[in-house]
């Protein structure tokens, strides 16, 4: 079953998991409007490991990082989407502009990145490997992201972002 939690949720579902031996894998982004290289990509996250926490930008976090045009799907939608994917087990959303705190309180046994980021730069890789779990990042297979989209529909319609 696939679902929405709180942060105190999540850390007791951590808690229930590490003890059935579980191998738990964690990644985050804002995931707005989803596309094939988000599914993509977390259906090999997934394969990481037994479990897939996504843990998903608030939309306060995404319009600091992203600006105030982001996100274009509010958190509760992105949220109900990304659960709803097979291969994601559970969503926790964030308000921070790092899920760094997240990571510190689940301490994953895998952390995942897309590979336009370089492991020494991944928020929680020093958590994650001083209790013992690996960091990976996963290549993107196609050239596709939520910023280009909104501007292939901006320039169709004759605007530019």
């Amino acid at each position: 079953m696939n679902e929405v939690k709180s942060l105190d949720e999540m850390k007791s579902i951590r808690e229930q998991l590490r003890k059935e031996k579980k191998k738990v894998v964690f990644t985050n982004g804002c995931f707005d409007l989803i596309h094939a290289g988000h599914v993509d990509y977390l259906s090999k996250a997934r394969e990481m490991g037994d479990v897939l926490i996504v843990g998903l930008n608030s939309d306060a976090s995404i319009k600091r990082i992203k600006g105030v045009t982001r996100p274009i799907l509010l958190e509760a939608e992105r949220a109900f989407i990304i659960s709803n994917l097979k291969a994601v087990d559970y969503v926790t959303i964030f308000e921070e502009d790092t899920p760094g705190r997240i990571i510190g309180e689940l301490i994953p046994d895998v952390l995942v990145k897309g590979a336009d980021w370089t492991i020494d730069n991944i928020v929680g890789r020093d958590v994650v490997e001083a209790n013992g779990g690996e960091v990976k990042t996963i290549k993107f297979v196609n050239n596709q992201s939520t910023s280009k989209i909104i501007n292939a529909i901006l320039n169709r319609f004759g605007k530019s972002n």
